[in-house]
């Protein structure tokens, strides 16, 4: 037990898989995704803008292959990113084959939605070959037929039906190295349905509210879905659905798992919302110092508050801190120590070197053990 047991998560131990160099499941950090929104086809493009993605902390990146094109251009993207690449299949069967053959590290599949057993065992021959995971994603919006006739709408039970009777498919044919996902819009209906899912099977489970919304809506019901399922200790991997900027997803993603420290990457800011008591611009200074961060990996946390109410206590806690004062003198804090008082001229400066100090500091010391 942590000495602050009221911030443990107990996370559930799922099946470890790989899905190319990344680890998802068993004991393995919880990775965060996102998806191109380029035609994949354009390979410049697409190329491009998974390396913005990477470039944002994301783990893995999914594209879609609705065609041969754009899963035959998975050979050269693939040689030109880092990060794994999962393909979005549905319908084709051949696009799985073409992905799998083309570099893909995982497939994205509902095996009942491929065509005939023949057809899934050549997807499934692909994948082994290829040693390409599958992820069967489950969606509300595109229930089994005769699921949905039986549970007249989409329920959690209803989810989580059709996720169990498309992992037999693969399990029927000696497939194991799959993770699974049973995705809604809606809040509530995602919730549940992760939760019996968990409590039936021990594959990882990729976590999503699909079809969120633009950003700041998308952002919250996100936040609020993920966040809660995490909090249980549910899900291995994860990915926020946004009507914008991929990297937008990443950024999120990476924030709520920071959120719950399940995650430590870059600076994390303390902020005040700032009042009439604030001894400098909260807002702009928070706004300077995100943007001339935003190069820094290492985990450093960072209060800016505008006045000295919270200002020395939530600096105990923090690596360094800056406390709001009268006439242009604000106090520094390295450590939770008072250092020495700075006006605001000074201050986006002097934070900006103190924290790239650091870094370089986190950085050797990792090199060296």
């Amino acid at each position: 037990m942590s000495i602050r047991p009221f911030r443990d998560i107990k996370r559930k131990k799922t099946k470890e898989i790989s899905v190319g160099k990344v680890k998802i499941g068993g004991n393995n950090p919880i990775s965060v995704q996102s998806m191109t929104n380029t035609k994949t086809s354009d390979v410049k493009s697409t190329i491009n803008q998974i390396n913005r993605i990477d470039d944002e902390g994301a783990d893995l990146v999914r594209v879609s292959c609705p065609d041969e094109a754009s899963s035959l251009a998975l050979k050269e993207i693939t040689k030109n990113v880092n990060l794994p690449v999962i393909a979005d299949i549905h319908f084709h069967y051949k696009r799985a084959l073409e992905a799998a053959d083309n570099g893909a590290s995982c497939l994205r599949i509902n095996p009942g939605n491929i065509g005939d057993i023949k057809k899934i065992k050549e997807v499934i021959r692909a994948a082994k070959n290829n040693n390409c995971s599958i992820r069967v994603g489950v969606n509300a919006g595109s229930l089994e037929k005769d699921i949905l006739e039986k549970y007249k709408e989409p329920c959690p039970e209803a989810l989580v039906e059709s996720a169990i009777r498309n992992i037999k498919i693969l399990e029927d044919q000696d497939f194991f190295n799959l993770k699974v996902s049973v995705k809604s819009s809606d809040v509530f209906l995602s919730l549940w349905a992760y939760r019996q899912l968990s409590n039936k099977i021990n594959y990882p489970l990729h976590l999503g509210i699909t079809e969120a919304g633009s950003f700041i809506p998308g952002s919250i019901k996100s936040s609020i879905g993920l966040g809660t399922l995490l909090l249980e200790g549910i899900g291995d991997t994860i990915r926020v659905s946004l009507s914008d900027d991929p990297v937008k997803e990443v950024q999120i993603g990476n924030e709520i798992l920071k959120s719950l420290n399940l995650k430590e990457r870059g600076v994390k800011i303390i902020s005040c919302p700032s009042c009439a008591r604030q001894g400098f611009n909260v807002i702009e200074t928070v706004k300077l110092l995100e943007e001339k961060l935003s190069h820094i990996k290492s985990p450093i946390t960072l209060s800016i508050i505008g006045c000295v109410v919270n200002g020395p206590g939530e600096a105990a806690y923090t690596d360094i801190a800056i406390t709001g004062g009268g006439n242009d003198n604000h106090m520094l804090y390295i450590n939770g120590e008072q250092i020495k008082k700075i006006s605001t001229n000074e201050m986006i400066n002097q934070i900006v070197s103190l924290i790239e100090k650091k870094d370089l500091e986190i950085k050797k010391k990792f090199h060296n053990n």
